[in-house]
């Protein structure tokens, strides 16, 4: 039950300039930003990133599109954060995501799915751990 989760708006989000309206909707749902930042990632960075997936067909492509352009890593704070962020974000394939949710309405398909989001709260402090230092990562409003 962490109150901490990590997004990460993906290439196609920031090269459909979506960066602004995505952030206004995880707000709007409660999320406080307490660390933000872009940056492009490396093969290197992008590969131990995703390590879990190393094993599966699609990882070489995962990598050519985190490493297509320029992402938002993004800590999160709400209670139950990495569950309520999964119930925001929607499906990975977008098809099969609930309407109103992120991926609904902006998605494309399964790869170009616009946000990472944590699968559970071990996950989200090694993600977010991937991302920021522990000086980077904010106190805000009692968190």
């Amino acid at each position: 039950m962490s109150n901490r989760t990590l997004a990460i708006l993906k290439p196609d989000c920031v090269r459909k300039g979506l960066i602004g309206e995505v952030i206004t909707k995880i707000t709007d749902d409660g999320f406080k930003v307490t660390a933000l930042k872009m940056v492009k990632l490396t093969k290197d960075s992008a590969g131990g990133f995703y390590e879990i997936h190393k094993e599966r067909p699609f990882f070489g492509e995962l990598i050519e599109y985190m490493t297509s352009g320029p992402c938002v890593p993004i800590v999160l704070e709400r209670e139950n954060a990495v569950e309520n962020f999964r119930k925001l974000i929607g499906a990975t394939d977008p098809q099969k995501a609930d309407e109103g949710t992120i991926r609904k309405l902006y998605a494309e398909s399964i790869q170009e799915n616009i946000i990472h989001g944590s699968d559970s709260d071990e996950n989200a402090a090694k993600e977010i751990g991937h991302f920021f230092s522990r000086k980077e990562l904010l106190e805000i409003n009692g968190f």
